[in-house]
C-alpha cells in the first residue's frame, strides 16, 4: 500500500537543499538516466522514487562507487521481492569497498606521518640556520616589533615623568 510520502513531489531546489547537492549534479544524474523527473513546463518535478534514487546515488558516490556501479545496483531495485536481489549484489560490493577504504586510510595515515616528519626536519634545520624563513616568522617579527615599540614608548614617558 502506498504511503503519503510515496505521492509527494519535490522541486530541484528542495532536493538540493535536503541533500546538499547542486542543481547541476541533479541534472547530470538525469542526463545519465539515473533520475527521471516529470516536467511541468520547464520545471522538473521529482517524486519519492527519484528522491530515494538520489539518496542512493549520493551515498554510493560518498563511499567511492562509480556511477556505473551505482546505476547497476539501483536498477536491481524491486519492491516486490523486498530488494533482496539488490542487497545480495550490493552487500559484497560494499564489503569490498570497506576494505579498499581501510587500505586507503592506512596509506593516508602513513603519508601523513612521512609528511609530518619531513616538516619537523625542515623546521629544525631552518630554525638552526635561518629562523626568519620559518612559516609565521613575519608575524612573530611584527608582533615583537610592536611590543618593543610599545615598551620603548613607555620608557620615553617614564623618562619625561621623572624629569618633570
Amino acid at each position: 500500500m502506498a504511503s503519503a510520502d510515496d505521492h509527494r513531489t519535490y522541486s530541484i531546489r528542495q532536493l538540493c537543499r535536503e541533500f546538499g547537492a547542486t542543481a547541476r549534479a541533479l541534472r547530470f544524474y538525469e542526463d545519465k538516466g539515473m533520475l527521471s523527473p516529470a516536467r511541468r513546463g520547464q520545471t522538473r518535478v521529482y517524486d519519492a522514487k527519484d528522491r530515494a534514487r538520489l539518496k542512493l546515488i549520493l551515498r554510493g558516490r560518498r563511499i567511492g562507487f562509480t556511477l556505473a556501479e551505482i546505476q547497476e545496483m539501483i536498477d536491481l531495485y524491486d519492491r516486490k521481492d523486498h530488494n533482496v536481489h539488490q542487497m545480495a549484489v550490493a552487500l559484497p560490493r560494499h564489503r569490498a569497498q570497506v576494505e579498499a577504504l581501510k587500505r586507503q586510510r592506512e596509506d593516508l595515515d602513513e603519508a601523513i606521518k612521512v609528511a609530518e616528519g619531513a616538516c619537523e626536519a625542515m623546521e629544525k634545520r631552518l630554525s638552526e640556520h635561518r629562523p626568519d624563513l620559518l612559516p609565521g616568522a613575519e608575524d612573530y617579527e611584527s608582533a615583537l616589533r610592536a611590543r618593543l615599540n610599545h615598551h620603548h614608548h613607555d620608557d620615553d614617558q617614564d623618562f619625561f615623568k621623572a624629569r618633570a
